[in-house]
């Protein structure tokens, strides 16, 4: 099969799991992480958790807020720090 074969079958799969003829192999799903409730617990300013994710002050101000969610590594980090708050201490100290 050419690539575009591969990519052709791969997105009448993808409109077959939309139109719900067919169900998606997995699914992948995670909690949205309550940043503020999670800081608050560490009790680190938002600055700290900033640099320590090695993300922006407004980010984490708008994952706060609700405005935006972490998705991809950083939720993955966030649900590792949730339930293992030492994990923070250790990515905070490089």
């Amino acid at each position: 099969m050419s690539f575009f074969d591969d990519l052709k079958a791969s997105l009448e799969e993808a409109v077959d799991i939309k139109n719900g003829v067919k169900t998606p192999a997995r699914v992948t799903r995670y909690d949205i992480a309550d940043v503020k409730a999670i800081r608050e617990q560490l009790n680190v300013s938002q600055s700290e958790m900033a640099k320590a994710l090695g993300t922006s002050v407004d980010t984490i101000k708008s994952w706060e807020t609700k405005r935006r969610n972490p998705t991809g590594l950083a939720a993955k980090v966030l649900a590792t720090i949730q339930a293992n708050p030492e994990f923070y201490r250790e990515l905070a100290a490089h």
